[in-house]
């Protein structure tokens, strides 16, 4: 489904472009919404208090010891989600993998190390069998 354009072509409704970030882990994400729903949650509060302040209504002091209580709820839900993000970090983080150039760099001094040790046994073997061989032709 979608929307003709002037030409009378159908286009779809929206395309999906590349994200430039990764998702967030899902246990981050939860905790992410968990606090976002809590913060909100305190904020109403918090301005129900107030126009009940205004209002002079009874019901502004039982909001104002509920916000005040949100807000501690609120701050530890922010730290839940810190601490969910450096867990998960820390237990399934960064993944150490070398890059492709790196591999090839490390594979070719690997090469030169190997060549090098035989040249050198090759040329210690040749000494030890020929030592003052060469006059006695």
């Amino acid at each position: 489904m979608g929307t003709a354009d002037e030409t009378g072509v159908q286009r779809p409704l929206w395309a999906d472009e590349p994200v430039g970030r990764r998702r967030m882990p899902d246990p981050v994400r939860t905790a992410a919404v968990r606090a976002v729903i809590v913060t909100s949650v305190t904020m109403i509060q918090a301005m129900v208090a107030f126009f009940c302040t205004l209002t002079g209504s009874w019901l502004a002091f039982p909001m104002l010891l509920s916000s005040v209580g949100s807000t501690v709820v609120t701050t530890w839900a922010v730290l839940d989600v810190w601490v969910t993000r450096q867990v998960w970090n820390q237990r399934n983080g960064v993944v150490s993998v070398p890059s492709s150039t790196a591999r090839q760099l490390r594979r070719e001094r690997r090469r030169a190390r190997r060549t090098a040790r035989v040249a050198a046994r090759e040329a210690a073997r040749i000494r030890r069998r020929g030592a003052g061989r060469l006059s006695q032709a």
